[in-house]
């Protein structure tokens, strides 16, 4: 059975890391929009510069044209996982036009979790390496990336200020996404291996009721 899903989450759920595990695991095709963003050459990667150099937005149209591009590969045969898009209802009755989406995986935390988690995040300005002062991964030595044994850094949109008008957006943007979606939601407060063991009985009963 081909299955197609979203994963749907705030920022420090785990929406990303959860999407990888399981993709791995049942030979799903992982689409994060942002690295099929950065992945782009030619003239399409001009476009997307032109947008997103100008403080831009990408309009939707255009996500969709490279989704769709994404979508006829190989690798996405036997279902795929979306990570980043959609993020409103707007784009998820484009993306209805172009695929048929089985569910939608809700990474469900408290805005005060992600909060602690986001704020919590450095990285190395150097490799891109992302460190959490709270899980794993954390760096070997305080403060310095274990790769290039430089300073870490806390990126502007991650300070407690920033993560709090980004959960608001978010909340104002997925309440009617997540209605239009066939939900399950998942605790993703806890560790790891837990999260990815409750996705993965939520699949199973996407494929038991066919």
């Amino acid at each position: 059975m081909i299955m197609n899903l979203i994963f749907i989450g705030p920022q420090g759920s785990g929406k990303g890391t959860q999407a990888k595990l399981i993709a791995e695991s049942y030979g799903f095709a992982h689409i994060s929009t942002g690295d099929l963003l950065r992945s782009l050459t030619g003239k399409l990667k001009e476009e997307a510069d032109s947008y997103m150099h100008a403080g831009r937005l990408v309009p939707n149209e255009f996500m969709i044209k490279i989704l769709k591009g994404r979508l006829e590969k190989e690798d996405c045969k036997k279902g795929i996982i979306l990570d980043g898009f959609p993020r409103n209802i707007t784009q998820s009755k484009e993306l209805d036009k172009i695929i048929k989406i089985k569910a939608a995986i809700h990474l469900d935390i408290p805005d005060e979790e992600s909060i602690r988690r986001i704020s919590g995040r450095f990285s190395c300005p150097k490799c891109g390496k992302i460190y959490s002062i709270y899980s794993e991964p954390k760096p070997k030595k305080f403060g310095l990336c274990d790769e290039c044994d430089v300073y870490l850094i806390q990126r502007k949109d991650d300070t407690q200020e920033a993560v709090k008008e980004r959960l608001k957006t978010y909340h104002e943007e997925t309440t009617t996404l997540l209605k239009h979606y066939n939900t399950i939601k998942v605790n993703a407060t806890q560790d790891i291996k837990k999260v990815e063991a409750d996705i993965k009985k939520a699949i199973g009963f996407l494929r038991l009721v066919g």
